[in-house]
């Protein structure tokens, strides 16, 4: 914005600020009972452009000028744009991976493998591992995450479980991955060491991991066991039927792992990854290929490409007769995921428009007026971050904003900017999957195939580790006081050690 739009408009009240925001949350909530969990393909998006519409006029209420509201709106949605583009090829990845049969041969081995007592635990695990090798939530969300709910669907588990266990372990990977860039952008915002911030992030992370784990294990171990043993039979028997199976086809997943290890952006990754299964789809799927095209006149190799192309946009359907493994494997493709850019488009809206008409501001500000000492410092950082996350529909604007906001505020107060560095994690990075809006939630359930609101209750670790946080700023507990050795590196000192 100008500095003369900024002479020229007023501040926004409490009052005004709060308008928008209660509007949006009357509508959400009126959203979800009218139309349940279908809410996300088109209710939420309609919502989300009225209340960014009842932000706009009051900010023309108070002297803000249209073409500096468009303008923080086209800002906002450059933002988002890596999210899309990211979005975007995993549906295609999802679509030629199928295809090729790396998805089958995946969820082959888990229904081999993974006996569902101890399923939703192992899931968890196997998703934490990837991620911490790979620094990236979503792209173990969209590797083994989604092979892992296939493994579920085929056994008849809980899908909402499964989906949390999914999303525990990949978010707890990411968290503590220093190849993560939530991980790297926490301390770079509050000048913070990086492995500082993540040795910190172990007296909440590790608790809530633990008790996750203990949460997934005894869901394993109580629930009832899948009595339809014939049908899983029948679902082996049907992917061997419609695809070649074997080890040499996880080679693509391996490629995109070792890609992402290697510091390839997260999009290239991707991309390479999907035309790597595409691929492997002409040369070791050939008969799948065709049938997916269909009767054709068209030269074998030329009907293999239109076939490689149909998936990466339009993902792959499947017509065996059997409507499990049918909607198993049935997915994909960048149109797929078109809905979810919708939701992320508007959602992104709504939020610059409260951020340039400085309303964001506001809230966060009338918040921190009212904090009294360390505890409530810590508390009003995870409300704000949380809040950030339901208003501005995204985890990077719920970490560098409160980050920004609150960062002269712990110095002032004596504590260790990797307390702030901690916080806006364990409440900006971990709550974004669960609301349905958010870039992540909507990114897992477009992904994963499970409504937001069907797993984020089962989302343990995400759940639990912003508690811990908070029960810790409560208690005092780990919350380093700035260092105090004379040529200390920040938050090394002996005295910054975490009281117990």
């Amino acid at each position: 914005m100008t500095a003369s739009a900024l002479r020229e408009a007023r501040e926004a009240t409490l009052r005004q600020a709060v308008v928008p925001v209660l509007f949006l949350i009357a509508l959400l909530g009126s959203s979800v009972y009218l139309f349940g969990d279908s809410s996300s393909s088109g209710p939420n998006q309609i919502a989300l452009v009225l209340s960014a519409g009842v932000a706009a006029i009051i900010g023309l209420v108070n002297g803000h000028r249209w073409t500096d509201l468009e303008a923080g709106i086209s800002r906002g949605i450059s933002v988002s744009m890596g999210a899309v583009l990211i979005l975007l090829a995993v549906g295609a990845l999802i679509g030629t991976w199928i295809l090729a049969g790396v998805v089958p041969t995946m969820i082959h081995y888990g229904l081999t493998l993974l006996a569902p007592s101890v399923f939703y635990a192992a899931a968890c695990v196997i998703c934490a591992v990837v991620a911490l090798a790979t620094g990236s939530s979503w792209t173990t969300a969209g590797t083994v995450g989604i092979a892992l709910l296939g493994v579920a669907t085929a056994q008849g588990l809980h899908l909402g479980l499964a989906a949390g266990a999914v999303i525990s372990g990949a978010y707890f990977g990411d968290k503590m991955s220093p190849l993560s860039d939530t991980t790297n952008l926490a301390p770079a915002v509050t000048g913070t060491d990086l492995f500082v911030h993540i040795r910190h992030m172990l007296w909440t992370t590790a608790p809530s991991f633990a008790a996750a784990l203990v949460l997934f294990a005894v869901a394993g171990l109580t629930a009832s066991a899948p009595e339809e043993t014939a049908e899983l039979a029948a679902v082996r028997t049907a992917l061997a039927e419609s695809f070649v199976l074997g080890p040499h086809l996880l080679l693509p997943m391996v490629l995109v792992l070792a890609l992402v290890m290697r510091r390839v952006p997260a999009l290239p990754a991707m991309l390479i990854g999907a035309l790597t299964g595409g691929l492997f789809a002409a040369l070791f799927q050939p008969e799948a290929v065709l049938r997916y095209v269909g009767p054709t006149e068209l030269p074998q190799g030329v009907a293999l490409l239109k076939g490689v192309w149909q998936a990466l946009y339009a993902g792959y359907g499947l017509e065996s007769g059997n409507p499990l493994i049918d909607d198993l494997v049935s997915r994909g493709g960048m149109a797929s995921m078109l809905t979810t850019v919708w939701l992320i488009l508007t959602a992104m809206t709504f939020g610059s428009v409260l951020e340039t008409t400085g309303m964001l501001r506001v809230l966060a500000g009338r918040m921190l007026a009212r904090v009294r000492g360390a505890r409530g410092l810590i508390l009003t950082t995870l409300g704000t971050s949380f809040g950030i996350n339901v208003l501005a529909s995204d985890q990077y604007i719920s970490i560098v904003l409160p980050g920004r906001m609150f960062r002269g505020e712990y110095e002032r107060r004596g504590l260790d900017p990797k307390n702030l560095s901690r916080t806006l994690e364990d409440a900006g990075t971990l709550t974004s999957p669960l609301i349905p809006w958010n870039t992540c939630g909507a990114f897992m359930a477009t992904t994963l195939g499970v409504p937001t609101l069907t797993y984020a209750p089962f989302a343990f670790f995400n759940l639990l580790s912003p508690l811990v946080a908070a029960l810790y700023g409560v208690l005092n507990i780990a919350v380093a006081p700035v260092r105090t050795a004379a040529g200390a590196p920040p938050g090394e000192g002996p005295d910054s050690k975490p009281p117990i």
